[in-house]
Formats: C-alpha cells, sequence, structure tokens
C-alpha cells in the first residue's frame, strides 16, 4: 500500500444506524489499530436531526459490523443493565469542546449538573454560554451524556435529540439503581 493509500484507509469514514427507544441513531467511527480491528467513535447522532447531517462525510461507507461493541453497549443501556461505557472515544472539536466534553463524561449516571457547574470544573467559571455551546456541539450523545446538564434553576434546556427525548433518557436513568442495574 502507498502512503496515500494507508492514509485514506486511515481516514476511512464507517457508519450505522441503530433503532433505540429514543429513536434512530446513527452512529460515525473510524478503524483504528495496528490491525485496524478496533473502532473509534467519531459520533453518536438523532438520525432525523440536524446534527446528523453535519456529522456524516459524504463520502462514508456503511459497515454495521464495525459497530457491533457500541450497539451492544447502547442495548444494555438501554435495558437499564449498562450505567458506564468502555468504548474508544475520537470527538473531533477544539481544546475547550473537548474539555467540556470530558467534563461531562464525569456526570455520574442517573444525576444532572448545570453549565455552570461544568463551567467551573473546566476552569472558566464565567463561560457558562460557551459551555452551552460546547454542549449543545457534543457529537456523541448519550455516550457523553450532555442530557444530563440543565438549567440552573433545574429545567430542562436544549438538547440535539429533542427535550422529549432528553425526558426519556433522564427518566430511564432515574429509573435504574446504578449498583445492582435492576429498576428502581
Amino acid at each position: 500500500m502507498t502512503t496515500n493509500e494507508e492514509t485514506l484507509a486511515a481516514s476511512e469514514t464507517l457508519f450505522t444506524n441503530m433503532k433505540s427507544p429514543v429513536g434512530e441513531l446513527l452512529l460515525v467511527g473510524r478503524r483504528t489499530g495496528a490491525d485496524r480491528s478496533q473502532l473509534a467513535l467519531q459520533g453518536l447522532y438523532f438520525a432525523k436531526k440536524e446534527h446528523a447531517k453535519r456529522g456524516l462525510p459524504k463520502d462514508a461507507r456503511k459497515d454495521d459490523a464495525a459497530f457491533v461493541r457500541v450497539v451492544s453497549q447502547l442495548e444494555e443501556y438501554f435495558a437499564g443493565t449498562r450505567t458506564k461505557f468502555d468504548l474508544e472515544l475520537e470527538p473531533v472539536g477544539t481544546v475547550f469542546q473537548r474539555d467540556v466534553w470530558l467534563a461531562l463524561r464525569k456526570i455520574p449516571y442517573g444525576k444532572t449538573t448545570t453549565y455552570g457547574a461544568i463551567a467551573a470544573s473546566v476552569g472558566r467559571p464565567s463561560a457558562v454560554r460557551a459551555v452551552g455551546a460546547a454542549n449543545g456541539r457534543n457529537p456523541i450523545a448519550i455516550i457523553v451524556p450532555c442530557h444530563r446538564v440543565i438549567g440552573q434553576d433545574g429545567t430542562l434546556t436544549g438538547f440535539a435529540g429533542g427535550i422529549a427525548q432528553k425526558e426519556k433518557l433522564l427518566a430511564l436513568e432515574k429509573s435504574i439503581d446504578p449498583l445492582f442495574g435492576a429498576r428502581a
């Protein structure tokens, strides 16, 4: 393989679709590892929403088999038997956005926090609006749990999948006992 072919193979974007209790999901990623057997997830979008259109390159190739592990973990999450994901994630964004997305991953299952708390946790307490914008640009919904961020007054605020889907995800997590994986 020539260097250009290796670069193309290394950067090839793959995708699949998945049905879920919160609607059809679009999964986007690329193969990684020396033997190209692993997958780095780059996007998890609500398939019918605007974010999905931006997250899927025109030259992406459908490959259901590449996402078996991701789909399995998401199915376990929706069934209430998984409270943490064990997947390689490769979100594309600015340094600040990636800092916010990392902070989102630290929000405990079944809990919520505010944009202000996230801003403080990334060392930018006055950047509440910027945190909101980064939250809205999160390319890996559900797994990077932006749905767990709510307004300072406790209201549910914007979510790429829609407020109804955010409510469903929060209700699912509140109904599961994270210690025993059973409905509370």
